[in-house]
């Protein structure tokens, strides 16, 4: 049996070789304390479950649910983001649902780029940005991202003959894995340089709420939206999901705003696809939007508190990190004695249970960095500093 030469790129997968290397602690009876996925470990908010929970008796949900039946949910959407960032949007035309914002950064390339084209990812970036653009047999230029520029790319840097076969930039600001922040100059120059050069810019913005430092009191978030800078959605499409500020990872809602063609264009790809999820869970969703907005700043105020303990925990045992204002992970330089980032997550695991994903996972400009995820609570977390002290006393 022969499968499509595509799949050749997804076979390399650091994440599915951790997990082995988790199983194996496991097995050899390891207490796991698990910082390796992004999973909140949070509840949703009860007025989002009762929404959902309200909905299961009425039949009339239980049927497919196309696209104009989800009106209800694309006002919410689009009430929250003008709320949000004072730029209007029509949820007729510049919203679309998605199950997840995963599902927009993997299918937008099916609609954009023809085989061969290139798309510009960051790297280290975030996985499935990659894989939607092999699916759709494009080619990647990764923008490296290193410290000394505050992991943002250097547009300059892009080789001519590879802008020549561009057709789209993904960003994703504040940062997985690095947690860097973008300022809005930083978009302004990237929307200027899509314009110029004819580039859909996607920017992917699941943490646009979990920032902790805040500017003066007039200043706007450290964490802006890529439409502040294009108001006009000229060039540009961004993701949001719920995943992150309302804890409803596992309800796989997202949804994309901006440019009203490129809305069309993935909206097309997704006829292709699947239908929307079940209205009881976009009816959950609605009641996170509209409803009271306490539980965000108990979740960002959560996991302040577990950064927080966890650096301090890394800095008692001389590993000097940077204290992230964004996100819910801690971008580590990897101990002077190291150099390979996947033969420490594995040895890490398989000696202590402490699992982290390994900096090359994300890219080959994440090597020689891991990343925690703080999805514990600052006691389990201090218990990981611990374990990992011990790992690097003994080599």
């Amino acid at each position: 049996m022969e499968f499509a030469k595509r799949l050749e790129y997804l076979q390399a997968n650091v994440f599915a070789d951790m997990d082995q290397a988790k199983a194996r602690a496991i097995a050899a009876g390891k207490d796991l304390i698990d910082l390796s996925l992004g999973s909140s470990d949070l509840p949703a908010a009860p007025h989002v479950l009762d929404a959902i929970a309200q909905s299961l008796p009425d039949r009339s949900t239980h049927g497919y649910l196309l696209f104009h039946g989800t009106r209800a949910f694309r006002e919410a959407a689009a009430s929250w983001y003008t709320s949000k960032f004072g730029i209007s949007v029509d949820p007729e035309t510049e919203v679309l649902p998605l199950i997840g914002s995963q599902e927009g950064t993997a299918h937008l390339p099916l609609a954009v780029l023809n085989p061969g084209d290139f798309a510009l990812l960051l790297d280290p970036g975030y996985p499935s940005h990659a894989g939607g653009v092999y699916l759709a047999s494009g080619q990647i230029y990764p923008m490296p991202l290193r410290a000394e520029n505050g992991f943002l790319p250097v547009f300059a840097d892009i080789p001519a003959p590879v802008l020549a076969q561009s057709r789209m930039m993904v960003l994703s600001y504040p940062h997985n894995p690095t947690s860097a922040i973008a300022p809005l100059a930083f978009f302004q120059a990237a929307v200027a340089f899509c314009q110029q050069h004819n580039l859909v810019l996607v920017h992917d913005f699941p943490y646009v709420d979990l920032v902790f430092t805040q500017g003066s009191q007039n200043s706007q978030l450290l964490a802006p939206s890529i439409l502040q800078a294009d108001p006009e959605k000229s060039v540009s499409i961004e993701f949001f999901t719920l995943s992150k500020s309302y804890n409803m990872g596992g309800f796989r809602v997202g949804y994309a705003i901006g440019n009203a063609k490129l809305i069309r264009a993935l909206r097309q790809v997704k006829a292709a696809v699947d239908f929307n999820q079940y209205r009881g869970i976009l009816n959950g969703a609605i009641a996170a939007l509209t409803g009271s907005q306490s539980q965000v700043s108990i979740v960002v105020k959560t996991f302040r508190q577990r950064r927080d303990a966890f650096i301090d925990a890394l800095h008692r045992i001389n590993w000097q990190v940077p204290t992230p204002d964004a996100t819910m992970y801690i971008w580590a330089k990897l101990p002077k004695q190291w150099n390979d980032s996947i033969q420490f997550c594995t040895e890490l695991v398989e000696t202590t249970g402490v699992a982290a994903s390994p900096g090359a996972g994300f890219g080959k400009f994440g090597e020689g960095y891991v990343r925690f995820a703080l999805v514990r609570d600052p006691a389990i977390l201090e218990t990981a500093v611990e374990r990992i002290a011990t790992f690097l006393h003994s080599r």
